[in-house]
């Protein structure tokens, strides 16, 4: 057994790849249309996964965008993604300057919340072990829920 992909639907495309590929970083790795169908397919891989994604199509997310207007709930459902990161302060910080809200801060330099457009969960976790806590985020409270 090997692991390929998580499956998430979006709602909006434009939306999705703003905050998967210019926020967090992935890149496409490929993208299936299917007119019969009437769905778009994307493949992400985070950036230290591309060339493992190109290779063996794993591991990928896979967002599923069906044309035919429908309204999904409880991405929370299945848990959550999660990702190691370089920057656990840094990433955070362009994610809020972009307007994502930081569900869980990184109070402990290791390890933080935030949720996609769709409500998917992503635990971002500080590779290499944890940063020593700073400001704005040791003192940060948690919003909502991850």
């Amino acid at each position: 057994m090997r692991y390929l992909h998580t499956m998430a639907r979006v709602t909006d495309v434009d939306a999705s790849m703003r905050f998967y590929r210019d926020l967090l970083g992935m890149k496409e790795v490929r993208r299936i249309d299917n007119e019969k169908g009437r769905f778009t397919l994307i493949f992400l891989a985070a950036d230290e996964d591309e060339a493992a994604a190109k290779e063996t199509k794993a591991p990928m997310i896979e967002l599923t965008y069906n044309w035919d207007p429908e309204s999904y709930s409880g991405g929370r459902n299945f848990g959550h993604l999660a990702y190691a990161v370089d920057d656990i302060y840094a990433l955070c910080q362009k994610l809020m300057d972009a307007g994502v809200t930081i569900n869980r801060p990184p109070r402990d330099g290791h390890m933080a919340f935030v949720k996609s457009p769709d409500g998917i969960s992503f635990e971002l976790l500080q590779k290499d072990g944890a940063k020593p806590p700073r400001e704005p985020w040791a003192s940060m409270e948690n919003t909502g829920s991850w």
